[in-house]
């Protein structure tokens, strides 16, 4: 295409000063009022166009890679892409209007194939600066989400250095000097991959409670949830111990079918009080699956009697040898008997309610109880000799007998 009369870039191409202010004042006019858009994101997009329209040659690599560098300046400076892609297309039409008056163009057809070359740029243009946009953000995300894993796996561990990690939790909106409590949840099924659930928490307790001291990552199968256990006063809402019950059924709205055990620690104040909730929450989830509750949400309060029988652990295991230990000697071993012990103390001592969460006669359950009976010498229908059974029942299952073997007890240390 023959270059149009009146304009010519002096040198090797580049614009004078008279085109640079022309170039200025469009990059000035497309971006407005708005303060996210600073005008080194235009000018120099700008002079490509106007190249491409005087020369009608295609932008060149380096051009390219000058848009690529905007677009990723666009997305670390947090301007949204539809307004970075909106000034480029604001900025191109405003540049094309004004042309004619800085450009005498002769005829139609150098209009023609300056257009053409305007069009062609703009295309390109706008495509690097869109897949550098997206590939910047994209990059800044998995910076966050790293940032965030660090910080939970510092919170959790509790990091002695309080004021760096109290630095370092500012940006993510938590004050450490208010109380928080953390809540676990894991799937019956295992924490996939790419699973999208820690995001769909993080944006439902946000505007569930409208509080944006709200932590959510992933560690080690987990789902990790920091939340604030009291509310400022300018909230509408607080957060209360319910908040295992309202994630629970949550999770279970976004992925139906899937089963979920969630666990709550109790809030406590600082960074060391987060890994104090946390190790309550672990301990309380852990307890749950080894007594086999039925009940998907647990509270570190309803589990305080299970700590206080694994604290002594030596006596709880002479307790389980001295009155659960005959049973090894039944047909089938001392499991079956154990699960009916359960089924019965859990229903209240009522055989037929037993028998039917066992899925079974209430023949056999009182016959299992009679051989408790015989092989204990505890009879579980009476009630001072009923409590000394439940608790080494219960001893049993936290310590996971008869499927492993006993650790020492007491008498083994005497």
């Amino acid at each position: 295409m023959s270059e149009p009369r009146g304009l010519r870039w002096p040198g090797s191409g580049g614009a004078n000063s008279a085109d640079e202010a022309w170039l200025t004042a469009i990059a000035q006019a497309a971006a407005g009022d708005s303060s996210q858009a600073p005008l080194e994101l235009l000018v120099e997009y700008l002079t490509l166009l106007a190249d491409a329209a005087i020369s009608g040659r295609r932008p060149g690599e380096h051009e390219l890679a000058i848009v690529r560098e905007l677009g990723r300046r666009a997305a670390e400076q947090g301007i949204p892409a539809g307004r970075v892609v909106d000034l480029y297309l604001s900025a191109a039409w405003r540049m094309w209007r004004d042309l004619p008056d800085v450009v005498p163009y002769r005829d139609r057809d150098t209009v023609r194939a300056s257009a053409q070359a305007v069009l062609r740029a703009v295309g390109e243009a706008i495509s690097v600066l869109v897949d550098s946009y997206q590939v910047a953000t994209q990059q800044l995300i998995r910076q966050e989400e790293a940032l965030r894993r660090e910080l939970v796996d510092d919170l959790l561990r509790g990091d002695p250095d309080v004021s760096r990690i109290v630095e370092r939790a500012e940006p993510f909106g938590l004050d450490l000097g208010r109380p928080h409590q953390v809540v676990l949840a894991r799937p019956a099924d295992g924490l996939p991959e790419g699973d999208t659930s820690a995001n769909m928490l993080e944006l439902f307790i946000l505007d569930r409670f409208g509080d944006r001291e709200v932590l959510v990552a992933t560690k080690d199968g987990l789902l990790v949830v920091l939340v604030p256990a009291t509310a400022p006063s300018t909230a509408p809402r607080t957060i209360t111990q319910a908040v295992g019950t309202l994630i629970h059924d949550a999770l279970i709205r976004h992925r139906s079918g899937r089963a979920w055990r969630v666990s709550s620690g109790r809030p406590y104040p600082g960074a060391y009080g987060i890994a104090r909730s946390y190790e309550e929450a672990r301990e309380a989830l852990t307890l749950a699956e080894r007594l086999q509750l039925d009940t998907p949400v647990v509270d570190a309060r309803d589990m305080l009697v299970y700590r206080v029988l694994i604290r002594d652990q030596a006596a709880i295991v002479d307790l389980i040898q001295a009155v659960l230990g005959p049973l090894t000697q039944a047909r089938g071993g001392a499991e079956p008997l154990l699960q009916t012990l359960e089924a019965y103390f859990a229903t209240g001592e009522v055989a037929t309610e037993a028998a039917r969460r066992l899925n079974m006669s209430v023949r056999t359950v009182t016959y299992r109880l009679d051989k408790v009976k015989t092989l204990t010498g505890h009879d579980p229908g009476d009630p001072a000799q009923r409590f000394i059974l439940h608790i080494a029942v219960l001893g049993a299952r936290l310590l996971d007998w008869p499927a492993r073997d006993l650790p020492p007890g007491a008498e083994a240390h005497a």
